[in-house]
């Protein structure tokens, strides 16, 4: 029996293990995009609510200002009655260039009436500038989805007032992602490419490790800020709260496999052999390790100490 257990015996060693704190991520996306009104008046329509997911460029709003209007319409007045002009003028030059050929008129005449006829061309042209430029300037009333992603939050209620540059919504821009604080004495371990076990239970679907992406370098309020890329993340529920374990640094713990520990009524035991062959099942207290399959002991044995695996049930 004691050839049995000196093949089956596994021998406790402390090993160098991730000290991991528990923290609260929050899930966002990588920026916030607002949708801003271009031109100030009156929002005549608004088209999505919170939640709806749209396009990039799509319509989500629309402004208008009445003054725009009635100048839009005093512009058609004033291109009507250039072109009017410009009609008058180029009769005017038609006749002098008739009585000119027949000699009546002298050169000087001709290129008066040429020059009157030119400019009501350009008049005509301005006129139609300025009532483009107008119209232009209304259609900016439509308020246009910066990206494509989901409306966070739409503040602003259809007949409300809103001054150029006012945000009328703000939406999701680019990839979701976990987003933590820590405090700066504990973030010094962290860096970009850290692998972190998620609470995936928290989300369905969502992988059970996630990848520092970015560690911010501003230290706001003695809090570092990191971005982590986790599979199956989605950004229907920005804000909601994510448990992570962060790297605070390394210490020496005593690793086991699991089937080298038995449970029976709520305890923790483990068959320890002692240095005649003899066993005896001692208590001990264990935690669920990072690695899959592994329990770390936290007393009830030291390093030196031989284990045998649980006997099966």
């Amino acid at each position: 029996a004691s050839d049995v257990y000196k093949r089956q015996a596994l021998t406790l060693a402390a090993t160098t293990v991730d000290d991991l704190k528990p923290v609260a991520a929050t899930v966002t996306t990588r920026d916030m995009a607002e949708a801003r009104a271009r031109i100030g008046g009156t929002l005549s329509a608004l088209l999505v609510r919170e939640g709806d997911y749209v396009q990039k460029g799509q319509v989500i709003a629309q402004v208008s200002d009445q003054r725009l209007n009635l100048e839009t319409a005093a512009y058609d007045a004033q291109t009507a009655a250039a072109a009017a002009e410009a009609v008058r003028a180029e009769a005017d030059l038609a006749r002098v260039q008739t009585l000119y050929d027949k000699g009546f008129y002298a050169k000087a005449r001709l290129d008066q009436a040429t020059a009157a006829a030119k400019a009501a061309r350009g008049q005509v042209d301005a006129a139609r500038a300025r009532r483009a430029a107008s119209a232009e300037l209304g259609a900016q009333g439509a308020i246009l989805a910066p990206s494509s992603g989901r409306i966070l939050k739409a503040p602003a209620p259809a007949g409300s007032v809103v001054a150029a540059g006012q945000s009328v919504a703000t939406l999701t821009s680019g990839q979701p992602l976990l987003r933590l604080d820590m405090p700066e004495g504990q973030a010094r371990a962290l860096k970009v490419g850290d692998r972190l076990p998620v609470a995936s239970d928290d989300i369905p679907g969502l992988a059970a490790t996630g990848t520092v992406i970015q560690v911010y370098p501003a230290i706001t309020a003695g809090q570092v800020t990191a971005d982590l890329a986790v599979d199956g993340l989605r950004a229907d529920l920005v804000g909601q709260r994510v448990g992570v374990k962060v790297k605070v640094g390394e210490r020496q713990a005593l690793m086991v496999p699991a089937r080298y520990v038995a449970r029976r009524f709520g305890l923790d035991f483990v068959s320890l052999v002692a240095a005649d062959g003899s066993v005896t099942e001692i208590a001990v207290q264990t935690t669920p390790a990072a690695q899959s399959g592994m329990l770390e002991i936290l007393s009830g044995a030291r390093p030196g100490d031989r284990l045998l695996p649980a006997p099966a049930e």
